[in-house]
């Protein structure tokens, strides 16, 4: 009996600790002792904690090495660019197999949850090559540091120097060219990336060296191996137009996305452009708005109070048939004289042009000073309003001044002048020498936008956005932002793309933001260089000229893309004769499609002669049906009549002849001889025909010409002008003889 009570107490004893297994554990145990038989056991001599820590220890070594290992590398790319680094790439797989080792072990000590499921399936993994996942090491590792801007060295310090110098050179209102190039040149000769970058354009260009696009060609290839994205924009340009290298449309697509990305805003323009017109890529609204919408706002964060240099859009073909152009150097000086003689209109006149520029004027703030201080003595409130702006922002050696500025934006408001009731808004605005006051504000700028001045409808529609002392009202910023850019205000065109894009206070267009957007980038700073090229096209540089003007024909800009064709037209630039006409076609196109009506013309006489392409006189007729119905272009109305006169890919009408002939006398006044003369050789033809028909049946039908014919019913013209010749005729022969002695 105690025997059995021992039995029971021992089966007791053996069930409360055995750990009890189905059939599934019984085979994961005889796994287990099959692995354990055919592994030797490595006694573990220390305790969890400390292989832990031996653990832990090694994880952090090897992630030290990587890290200097990576900072080694980029130390090389930035100062040895010729250079490249040998990385070992079997050494760097090895400690990433090492870090998983590692990484393995010690979450299988560091983890309680590691169950024995896991375990085995760890095991068998051994005996087959795991697929190398790098994302799991790189989710070991630290967060990275912010990487900082390498410290330049002393000569690139150095270098620095010397090119925002040189910028600050070119951005003055009379900019010293020659000393700013020169400059430029030393700093991009110590290596210094944006001084290149310039240097590249001004070979382009021929400004300030001599034209040489081999040369720029090589700087942007360089800068390409560093990734520059104004190496790729250039080099987008070289490809697009063919300067230099063969053209592709399909290179230029690619380094004008890369430098676009990089915020290049060459790139991103001159992307934005073809987005939206379609031009090698599919036209896409949303698109052309987010790239123009990154350059307009660069655009808008530069403009100043005084809204910039004035810049005079001059189209060559206008200018050519005697449009306007800059003023006389001759008139200039009488105006000189006018104003050193007291006359008070020439010096406010005067004052303004050098202060906006334009007209032919150099732009410089200190003659403005000169003219308006003379003006503003005799009591005049125009000069004073002008002489507060010039004191408010300063520059040019005038040192802003608030109390000088306030003085005489009062003057100008007491005599009633919006320009100074709008200074001395923004001045209340800005708080500028006076406490912060919006209703104050607020009412200067409506008595100034009630007499029609741009910045107080600007600024009120700033008000009326944001809520600056107002209830934020949309649609009355809408509006104040809408007449404002009707005299070409950048930050109004800006305000109303935003709202436009957004949809605040108007139905959201993009169609509308687009076109907006555009309007305010083809303004930046870079739109200055229109007059530049205009300048050498008068100098009859027309190499550097044409360059000009297609590298802003590449921002979209329609008045570059109609003067650069105009010069492929005229065949003065050296370009291959065989491509010319090839290459101004492409560039009339573009502009006809942004409502030029002279290209448009161009395109129907390209078409009508076969220039760049074959001849094709329907496709001449409609450009010119489209440039007489839609631009009302008195040229092309008259063409048409040509073309109906002629039967010449239109129907022969002469009645329709001589409808466009006199709608193209009623369209401009410079059409009215050409038009009469056509007239006359309409009605004289006309009737040489029905003359011939008449004679041709019978001799004697000339007496009965019926009363419909052009003959009969010009009776009277063609009798005057027969007695007329009779009249000379008799004159002639009675004239008095000379006696001879």
């Amino acid at each position: 009996m105690n025997r059995l009570k021992l039995y029971v107490l021992l089966l007791c004893f053996v069930l409360s600790v055995a750990d009890l297994k189905g059939p599934d554990g019984q085979k994961t145990d005889e796994k287990t002792e099959n692995k354990e038989s055919e592994e030797t056991p490595v006694p573990n001599t220390k305790s969890d904690q400390e292989t832990y820590k031996d653990l832990n220890d090694a994880l952090n070594k090897e992630i030290q090495f990587l890290q200097d290992y990576a900072t080694a590398i980029k130390i090389s790319k930035a100062f040895d660019q010729d250079i490249e680094p040998e990385i070992d790439l079997q050494k760097m797989e090895s400690q990433l197999e090492k870090l998983q080792v590692l990484k393995t072990s010690l979450l299988s000590t560091a983890d309680p949850a590691w169950t024995e499921e896991e375990k085995e399936s760890a095991g068998n993994s051994k005996s087959e090559k795991k697929e190398f996942n790098p994302q799991e090491i790189l989710d070991a590792l630290q967060p990275l540091s912010e990487e900082l801007e390498l410290e330049l060295t002393a000569d690139m310090k150095e270098a620095k120097a010397q090119y925002e110098a040189a910028i600050s050179k070119l951005e003055r209102r009379a900019p010293d060219l020659v000393g700013a190039i020169l400059q430029i040149k030393h700093a991009a000769d110590r290596g210094y990336v944006p001084a290149k970058i310039k240097l590249a354009w001004s070979y382009i260009f021929g400004e300030g060296v001599e034209l040489d696009v081999d040369k720029a060609r090589k700087i942007f290839e360089e800068l390409l191996e560093k990734g520059n994205a104004e190496a790729h924009a250039g080099m987008g340009f070289l490809y697009a137009t063919g300067t230099s290298v063969p053209v592709s449309q399909a290179r230029a697509l690619v380094h004008y996305t890369i430098g676009a990305i990089a915020n290049s805003d060459y790139a991103q323009m001159a992307l934005a452009y073809r987005y939206w017109a379609g031009v090698t890529l599919p036209a896409s609204c949303d698109k052309a708005m987010d790239l123009y919408m990154k350059v307009a706002h660069k655009v808008a964060g530069g403009v100043t109070l005084s809204g910039g240099l004035a810049v005079q859009r001059v189209r060559l073909v206008d200018e050519a048939e005697g449009g306007t152009s800059a003023l006389d150097t001759d008139l200039i000086e009488y105006y000189q004289l006018l104003a050193e003689k007291g006359d008070v209109q020439a010096q406010v006149g005067l004052g303004q042009l050098h202060f906006t520029g334009g007209r032919g004027v150099t732009l410089d703030l200190n003659k403005a000073l000169h003219y308006f201080t003379q003006a503003a003595k005799t009591g005049n409130a125009v000069a004073n309003a002008f002489l507060g702006k010039i004191y408010l922002e300063g520059g040019d050696g005038i040192k802003a001044d608030n109390e000088t500025a306030m003085r005489y934006f009062r003057k100008a408001a007491e005599m009633n002048n919006p320009i100074g009731q709008s200074g001395l808004g923004v001045m209340h605005l800005q708080g500028r020498g006076v406490p912060k006051d919006p209703a104050a504000a607020l009412k200067y700028f409506a008595m100034a936008a009630n007499q029609g001045w741009v910045e107080g409808q600007l600024h009120l529609g700033f008000m009326y956005f944001g809520g600056i002392g107002v209830r934020r009202d949309f649609k009355l910023a809408n509006k104040y932002f809408s007449l404002a850019s009707q005299s070409g205000h950048v930050l109004a065109l800006y305000h109303l793309a935003l709202m436009h894009a957004q949809g605040l206070g108007v139905m959201r267009s993009c169609a509308t933001a687009v076109e907006l957007l555009k309007n305010v980038c083809e303004r930046g700073p870079w739109s200055s260089r229109l007059m530049l090229a205009h300048a050498a096209w008068s100098a009859r540089d027309t190499d550097s000229a044409l360059l000009q003007y297609l590298a802003l024909a590449e921002r979209g800009m329609e008045v570059a893309q109609s003067n650069a064709a105009y010069i492929l037209d005229v065949g003065e630039a050296s370009v291959d004769a065989d491509t010319r006409h090839a290459r101004a076609l492409q560039l009339w196109s573009r502009a006809a499609s942004q409502g030029c009506a002279a290209a448009r013309v161009k395109l129907g006489d390209y078409h009508y002669y076969g220039l760049g392409t074959p001849q094709d006189l329907d496709a001449a007729a409609h450009h010119y049906r489209l440039a007489s119905e839609h631009l009302h272009s008195a040229q092309a109305t008259f063409n048409l009549g040509f073309m109906h006169e002629r039967g010449l890919g239109l129907v022969r009408d002469l009645h329709l002849a001589k409808r466009c002939y006199d709608l193209a006398a009623d369209a401009s006044p410079d059409a009215r001889l050409p038009a009469a003369l056509a007239l006359a050789r309409l009605h004289a033809h006309s009737a040489i025909e029905s003359l011939l028909e008449s004679l041709s049946q019978s001799p004697l039908a000339v007496i009965f010409i019926s009363g419909d014919s052009m003959l009969l019913s010009n009776w009277d013209l063609y009798l005057m002008t027969a007695l007329l010749g009779a009249l000379g005729f008799v004159i002639y022969l009675r004239r008095p003889h000379q006696q001879v002695n």
